[in-house]
């Protein structure tokens, strides 16, 4: 079965095709870097019945596809592969899908490489979504990525007896809304990666070959959907981590 992501991009070529000009406007964002998204959020495409639901240019972007455009020319990723990868120095994995051994194989290599990545697993993902469990249309709840984790000497692990409810973890001088956070662990010291983790555990940072990889163990810090802009130690904490991990 194709992917939400895949359906999407081909209305969206057949849109262009039969010369349909209602298309969302995007940022003028010509002059930035190419920013390849993937995720399982409605960060590109909103939450809808059908695909003329999410792709109506009436409604309002995800802040979060805002923020990026104002930088990146953003590449919506349904699949990783070298083919897909080899284009793009920068990668954002937003609560992504389990991934199959292809597309570890192809994302170890590709940061290997140079490659640089900022990637957000949430353990137990607290955004609403309009789908029930069990729908595939919706977000992953349980990011699982152990394998391309434990290549790189870490394991993600949760702890189902802390409170809910969204807190500020203060990491390395800026503060991140988590919710329901998980926590990363150092696993292996002769892994082919060199990772520090922050003493809260739900931040890693990863040197791998030529490139780097930061990590976050929530996804909380995405789930603004309230009307206009997000509040600005969210829209904060956001800028603070892609610079980190995409641009120092």
């Amino acid at each position: 079965m194709r992917s939400k992501h895949a359906l999407l991009l081909a209305a969206l070529a057949s849109s262009a095709l039969t010369g349909c000009n209602d298309a969302q406007p995007q940022a003028d964002n010509s002059a930035g870097p190419e920013l390849g998204l993937f995720t399982t959020l409605p960060i590109y495409w909103g939450e809808g019945e059908d695909i003329t639901a999410l792709l109506d240019p009436a409604g309002e972007p995800d802040w979060v596809r805002s923020a990026l455009e104002e930088r990146y020319r953003l590449q919506p990723l349904d699949t990783l592969s070298p083919d897909t990868l080899k284009p793009l120095a920068l990668i954002f994995l937003a609560q992504p899908r389990v991934l199959a051994p292809a597309e570890n194989l192809a994302l170890d290599e590709w940061v290997r490489s140079g490659g640089r990545a900022l990637i957000m697993a949430d353990p137990m993902l607290t955004r609403h979504s309009e789908y029930a469990l069990g729908d595939k249309r919706r977000p992953q709840d349980v990011a699982v990525l152990s394998p391309i984790l434990a290549r790189w000497g870490l394991e993600l692990r949760f702890n189902e007896d802390q409170q809910g409810g969204e807190r500020n973890a203060n990491s390395d001088g800026y503060a991140i809304p988590v919710d329901l956070a998980g926590q990363f662990v150092l696993k292996s010291t002769d892994a082919p990666a060199d990772c520090t983790v922050s003493e809260d555990g739900i931040l890693a940072r990863c040197r791998i070959g030529e490139g780097q990889v930061t990590l976050l163990a929530d996804a909380a810090l995405l789930d603004w959907e309230g009307p206009g802009a997000p509040p600005p130690q969210r829209r904060g904490a956001l800028d603070s981590l892609l610079a980190e991990s995409l641009v120092n």
